[in-house]
C-alpha cells in the first residue's frame, strides 16, 4: 500500500481536511488528518471516521495505523 493512495482515501472521505501519510515501508502507517469536522468529536469518534474511510483496508493491506486527528485550532 503507497501512502499517497491511503491518504487520497482519507481526504475523499473526509471532505476539506489537510492530511499527510508516512510509512516505514513495512505495513505501518502514520497519519495526521486535521478537520474542522473533528470539532466537537472525541478521539475515538475522530479515529473511527479516519478508520471507516479506508473500510477493509486495515488489517490487510494496512498492518498498523497510527492516528493524529485533530481540528485546525488544536494543531
Amino acid at each position: 500500500m503507497n501512502p499517497t493512495d491511503i491518504q487520497k482515501l482519507i481526504s475523499e472521505s473526509i471532505k476539506g481536511c489537510k492530511v499527510s501519510v508516512t510509512t516505514d515501508g513495512l505495513g505501518h502507517f502514520q497519519a495526521h488528518v486535521v478537520s474542522d469536522l473533528f470539532q466537537g468529536k472525541s478521539r475515538i469518534q475522530r479515529h473511527q471516521m479516519v478508520y471507516h474511510s479506508l473500510g477493509t483496508l486495515v488489517g490487510n493491506e494496512i498492518h498498523a495505523l497510527a492516528i493524529k486527528a485533530e481540528t485546525e485550532e488544536e494543531k
